[in-house]
């Protein structure tokens, strides 16, 4: 900003920096300038200098080669100056506008949708879409890739099924390399224990640990970690179940592979007399139920409505239709008194666990009366995975159901349970199991879908001693945000879930708590490939 004072001292001008843009121009009186109008001039002059040097300042800013006259810069400062946006401004508040109308509406069947997004720049190129259209495609794209996202996210599910519900080659070897050690090896047959143990195996002053699965390599690990954690291995007795196909392979290993000074007894399924027609009548006609053979053996893809199903709630429907929910060693848990009736207390332990703690402190806990011993499932900082009620696991649109049962209820977890069998044996909770079985299945299935934790969660009713949460950790076969540092603090840790530690899509940082007690030493276990 310049000011010019002419010869004669009779004008000033006010002009920008290039001198071409007078921006005031101030005339004296022709013959003399009186001190009272020198005074105004210089209170007018004071009063307008800091408007005059903000203005030029903003011509300077936006560029004063764009915007040389006094009209451009009101054109420029006027919307401002009245509080209205610019044309940008303006664009997006209509865009918006469209946008919200194009919601409301379904896309035109005959809508043609780029396939990328450099389609869409060049498609806009050259037909100079309205805002409408444009709208209208982004939309479309928009649900495309969603679509698409959704279907893929499905597609994983339903492989991370099949790979849960697989063996893995590595373990049916293992099993078969055994089983023919079995018939060919005398040592591999040799009594479990030997005979002068046996007294121990009904003696109530040893810790009794029983254990069902037809999975070796799991039995293995849960056997080894028990032991290794405990201070007074000499005292534990562990009872190993299995099924027929499986009997001969999983007594070949544990004849092979001392667990000395513990001891262990493997019986299969076929070797208990008690379990007959006669008293397991609702297992055998579960699997005979052609409901149950379909639900569970056929399409589990058939009747997913995968466009109104979330992807959780679809892994939810697939891990109720795991085959082993039908299995008798899954059910077999519910049948420990009659089948050890020389045992008053005993910690049942599924096979995807691991412990890490001496469990002998176990039986020192009070049960007051009760009969399962367990970590409740309703509270924790993890709500997936403790955040389990009734609810979660029943239909309560069911007439019967919600007739029956609280829906806000606490749950309780399987997997560790510390069970008083002289106190169950005292009670109906075998036959309030058959009895909801039975419910279920001429219901077709609709008072639960997911295995045999619902119906015990009813015939445990009044019949549970809550434990401390230390004892027992879940979740690490479906949450793989688990707390390392809750994890190394609890005695046992539990791979409920699909990502069982011996499969591929077991989660990395979670498997080396499981894997350190595989005995990769062991020539069936090298000459297996386990774990490679």
């Amino acid at each position: 900003m310049q000011l010019h004072f002419s010869r004669s001292m009779r004008s000033i001008t006010i002009s920008s920096n290039n001198g071409f843009t007078d921006l005031m121009k101030i005339k004296a009186a022709a013959r003399h300038i009186s001190y009272r109008t020198i005074f105004h001039t210089i209170l007018i002059l004071a009063f307008l200098l800091p408007f005059v040097f903000i203005l030029t300042a903003l011509v300077t800013l936006e560029g004063v080669n764009k915007c040389s006259s006094i009209d451009c810069l009101g054109r420029r400062l006027g919307p401002k100056l009245l509080g209205r946006g610019d044309d940008s401004e303006r664009f997006l508040k209509d865009f918006s506008m469209v946008l919200d109308q194009v919601n409301s509406e379904d896309l035109p069947t005959d809508l043609q949708l780029p396939e990328s997004f450099q389609q869409l720049v060049s498609d806009m190129k050259l037909n100079k879409y309205k805002p409408k259209d444009f709208a209208l495609i982004l939309k479309g794209m928009m649900e495309r890739s969603e679509r698409e996202i959704k279907e893929s996210k499905f597609q994983e599910l339903m492989n991370k099924h099949f790979a849960a519900t697989s063996i893995p080659k590595g373990i049916h070897c293992l099993s078969l390399r055994l089983t023919d050690e079995y018939s060919s090896n005398a040592h591999a047959r040799k009594q479990l224990p030997s005979p002068e143990l046996l007294p121990i195996l009904s003696d109530n002053s040893y810790h009794h640990f029983i254990v069902s699965t037809d999975n070796i390599l799991a039995a293995s690990v849960v056997v080894t970690s028990a032991i290794q954690s405990s201070l007074r291995p000499e005292k534990i007795v562990f009872h190993v179940i299995t099924d027929k196909k499986t009997y001969a392979g999983m007594h070949s290993w544990f004849a092979l592979n001392s667990v000395a000074p513990s001891i262990v007894e493997v019986k299969g399924i076929h070797h208990f007399e008690w379990l007959n027609r006669d008293n397991v009548p609702v297992l055998e006609a579960m699997e005979n139920h052609k409901g149950v053979r379909d639900y569970y053996h056929g399409n589990h893809v058939m009747g997913a409505n995968v466009s109104v199903t979330s992807p959780r709630v679809f892994a939810s429907k697939l891990q109720a239709r795991s085959p082993k929910y039908i299995s008798l060693l899954n059910h077999i848990r519910i049948y420990l008194p009659e089948l050890f009736p020389n045992l008053d207390k005993v910690v049942f332990l599924d096979d995807d666990i691991v412990i890490q703690r001496d469990l002998s402190p176990l039986w020192d806990i009070d049960l007051g009366g009760k009969v399962n011993g367990a970590v409740e499932t309703c509270k924790g900082e993890d709500p997936w995975v403790m955040g389990k009620r009734f609810k979660i696991y029943f239909n309560f649109s069911n007439p019967l159901v919600a007739k029956s049962l609280d829906p806000e209820e606490c749950a309780w977890a399987f997997g560790m349970n510390i069970f008083d069998l002289k106190a169950w044996r005292l009670t109906n909770i075998r036959e309030t199991y058959h009895s909801w079985l039975k419910e279920n299945l001429n219901s077709n299935l609709t008072l639960w879908k997911l295995g045999t934790l619902p119906p015990a969660l009813i015939a445990f009713r009044g019949h549970i001693q809550p434990i401390d949460q230390s004892w027992h950790m879940l979740g690490l076969g479906y949450q793989k945000n688990t707390s390392l540092q809750t994890l190394k603090k609890a005695a046992v840790i539990h791979y409920n879930g699909q990502s069982k530690p011996w499969l591929e899509i077991g989660f990395d940082h979670l498997r080396p708590f499981w894997s350190k007690y595989v005995n990769y030493s062991n020539d069936f276990v090298k000459n297996c490939h386990i774990m490679e």
